[in-house]
């Protein structure tokens, strides 16, 4: 595909996407911004948070894993399904009770302010993280297919991207979001879809999928390995109680429906909508390795796994719509995430860290810190196209996880108990959780007969904060 085709498909897509953004959120104002005025319909909600959770990376990376992992991605996608029937009969009737508008906040309300500024700064550096991350990756696809062979360099791709999202965002927040993710989902939707029929057509020979390693779903065999099935499910329950429920990003448009019951729906529907879309993905997987063997393709074979799908979709080896499909789905699911995650950093820095939800220059406030984030995730974007390497990448999302564990931890010790802590100490805890965590994932081979630590770590980050918090129990008089 030429540039000037990609470069047309994307000003289409982003045309539509302005319009219905403009539509969504032309009325709202600070309450519609952080909430959508608590009146989103629960099916909508369900729907758009398909295509905020599932990032580009996501959209190129799952196809590209069967390969090496067969379909064990999804053990953990069934952990993703009861850790959001926890999320909804254990956080959801929390958070509502509180009437929160940064769910930061209940740590605030439980323990103090400490550990409520704790919370808040450890969301803040794995979002912008993990979302300039994410938009990096949309950016190295634009300037391969589109700003390298114009002669435009990456920090002006960098802008361009940011300045998408930030337009996408910047007038409706929430209430823009919901709507535009539901375009953005239905796109993703139907972009695996539709590749999938145009695949089969090419003739791919499908007998004997089933049986076939690259489909082997659940793995049994050797718990030291991080396919194993009870580290994936397990890790998967905590992880999505970890990145949903304790985000602010995922869990501020589920607050934006009318009560606890439509968000539970919203919820559990959209955990098994999630499901079927990962099937999607992993089918397609297997259908593009299948037809690179079966056609001769040898420059599959030395790609990683997360250029085949972007190699073969765009490389003329599909009719032109495929590529078209693909283009349309990966910009799609790419804006989705960051486009939340812009939204929820705003929201959480203006209130959990300003302290400006009852400011009476609010608006102004927001508005100017929701400029600052797209700035500051520019310049993120920019720094690690300069450290481009996969190693850097690879930390980046590492310590990402690792901020997680200790938000955990400190949720449970708040649900799960009565107690009071040193609120001051709380953040030497959350500090010292992930360092000694970081601690034991390096020596863990050497220490525990070769087991390998994976997304576990978390769980195990987690513990460490609780423990720490145990340390910290306020005597009864």
């Amino acid at each position: 595909m030429n540039p000037l085709t990609i470069l047309i498909v994307i000003a289409c897509y982003f045309a539509l996407l302005f319009f219905i953004s403009y539509l969504a959120g032309r009325k709202a104002d600070n309450a519609g911004f952080f909430s959508g005025n608590r009146s989103s319909n629960w099916l909508l909600v369900a729907m758009s948070t398909i295509g905020a959770a599932i990032s580009g990376v996501t959209f190129v990376s799952v196809p590209g894993m069967v390969a090496t992992s067969g379909w064990a991605y999804m053990q953990m996608v069934l952990g993703f399904t009861v850790g959001q029937i926890i999320i909804a009969y254990v956080l959801i009737p929390l958070y509502y009770k509180l009437n929160l508008t940064s769910i930061y906040q209940y740590l605030q309300q439980r323990f103090g302010m400490n550990t409520y500024k704790s919370g808040a700064w450890l969301f803040f550096v794995s979002k912008m993280l993990g979302a300039s991350v994410r938009l990096f990756v949309v950016g190295e696809v634009l300037q391969l297919l589109v700003f390298g062979p114009l002669g435009i360099p990456f920090w002006v791709n960098a802008i361009f991207t940011v300045l998408i999202v930030y337009l996408c965002t910047f007038k409706g927040g929430v209430k823009s979001l919901i709507w535009t993710d539901l375009l953005k989902t239905c796109c993703l939707i139907l972009s695996v879809a539709l590749c999938i029929y145009f695949v089969l057509r090419a003739g791919v020979n499908i007998d004997g999928w089933t049986s076939n390693n690259m489909t082997r779903t659940f793995f049994f065999d050797n718990p030291k390995e991080s396919t194993y099935f009870w580290k994936q499910f397990l890790a998967g329950i905590f992880l999505v109680i970890a990145t949903t429920g304790l985000d602010q990003d995922l869990m501020q448009r589920t607050l934006s429906c009318k009560n606890p019951r439509e968000s539970q729906k919203n919820l559990i529907v959209g955990a098994l909508m999630q499901i079927v879309v990962i099937g999607l993905f992993l089918f397609l997987g297997f259908l593009l390795y299948s037809y690179a063997n079966q056609m001769g393709i040898t420059q599959v074979a030395q790609l990683k796994g997360d250029n085949v799908f972007p190699f073969l979709a765009t490389g003329n080896y599909f009719p032109v719509i495929v590529g078209i499909l693909f283009i349309i789905g990966f910009i799609a699911a790419a804006y989705s995430a960051a486009g939340s995650s812009l939204t929820a950093l705003t929201t959480s820095f203006t209130v959990d860290i300003l302290n400006k939800e009852n400011d009476s220059n609010l608006t102004k406030v927001r508005t100017l810190v929701h400029i600052g984030m797209a700035v500051l995730m520019a310049i993120c974007i920019y720094v690690i196209h300069m450290l481009n390497n996969d190693s850097v990448i690879q930390t980046v999302y590492k310590v990402a996880s690792y901020t997680y564990g200790p938000l955990l931890g400190m949720f449970c010790f708040g649900i799960f108990t009565k107690r009071q802590v040193r609120d001051r100490w709380i953040p030497i805890v959350v500090i010292l959780a992930p360092v000694i965590t970081w601690v034991i994932d390096v020596n863990s081979a050497v220490w525990f007969n070769g087991y390998v630590f994976s997304h576990e770590r978390l769980i195990l980050n987690a513990l460490l904060t609780f423990i720490g918090m145990v340390c910290l129990i306020k005597k009864n008089k």
